[in-house]
């Protein structure tokens, strides 16, 4: 009997639409810490983070002298992965260190850790740019137009006043808001026709 291969932690994560956790900030989409961790905890419980320190000032970030950045690693079964991001400003700028705060270093700490579980699999598609999965639109059921319908008159209206435009366009702009049926085109068209006549008189 052949034996029924389990899905492996990135298949599982990378599977997960995380649509509905896009958010934006700087023309830049992103799934928050908070939520990256609830989905990757929903599916896995026994995932855990550490945020490495440095090993002789014991500070939760490192330094090439100018910059800062930090170091984390995300840990999902026996796999970790650690990512080492710079400490930036609001613009993705990186900060000299002489002017790095505890907020700073906090919040790059947690752009870390979803980085490091967007490498597992969750949301990876927001960092390799590809498409994420919208939704299909719910179908809209247009309503039919017919000479009593009571927005008939505002689109006869409408018609002689954009008379100088060709009625096949026009009748394609209307149909995006109306079922037009033969008829009622034919009627739109006489209207149309009689008040270009008018206007060459």
């Amino acid at each position: 009997m052949a034996q029924v291969k389990s899905k492996s932690v990135f298949d599982t994560l990378s599977a997960i639409n995380v649509y509905d956790y896009i958010e934006k900030r700087g023309g830049l989409s992103y799934v928050s810490w908070a939520n990256a961790w609830k989905l990757l905890k929903t599916h896995f419980p026994d995932a855990s983070r550490t945020i490495y320190e440095h090993a002789h000032t014991g500070m939760n970030y490192f330094t090439d002298g100018n910059t800062a950045y930090v170091k984390v690693g995300v840990k999902v079964g026996e796999d970790e992965i650690v990512d080492m991001l710079p400490v930036m400003d609001f613009r993705n700028k990186s900060i000299t260190v002489d002017k790095v705060t505890s907020m700073d270093v906090n919040k790059a700490i947690q752009r870390s850790t979803v980085k490091c579980i967007a490498m597992h699999g969750l949301g990876i598609d927001v960092y390799t740019g590809e498409d994420i999965p919208e939704p299909a639109p719910e179908p809209v059921e247009l309503e039919t137009l017919t000479a009593k319908h009571k927005s008939y008159k505002g689109v006869e209206g409408w018609l002689v006043s954009q008379r100088h435009e060709d009625f096949d366009d026009l009748i394609q702009k209307v149909s995006t808001r109306f079922n037009i049926a033969t008829a009622t085109e034919k009627k739109l068209k006489a209207v149309y026709d009689e008040a270009n006549e008018e206007k060459h008189v």
